[in-house]
């Protein structure tokens, strides 16, 4: 999966483990409801890894908020990594 640099002191990347990814469209949908929420500046979801990695700005939206973004779309965060 690519890596996510950009500059800034709240820029945060965070990596989901996510179930429920049945093939390539349910990655499109995923990266397609959460690159539209505000602060987020970039979006990898990988169908075969069932990931995506996130890049955004920590002091407009959290964690919880991309989590429950993904789940409202239909999937399960089985997990979360910040780095």
């Amino acid at each position: 999966m690519g890596a996510l640099k950009e500059t800034g002191p709240d820029m945060t990347t965070t990596l989901f483990k996510i179930e429920g990814m049945h093939y390539e469209g349910c990655a499109i949908m995923i990266q397609s409801v959460v690159e539209r929420k505000r602060g987020v500046r970039k979006v990898f979801v990988s169908f075969p890894d069932g990931e995506a990695r996130i890049l955004y700005d920590a002091s407009t939206i959290n964690e919880d908020q991309l989590a429950d973004t993904i789940e409202k779309a239909g999937y399960r965060v089985l997990s979360r990594e910040s780095s």
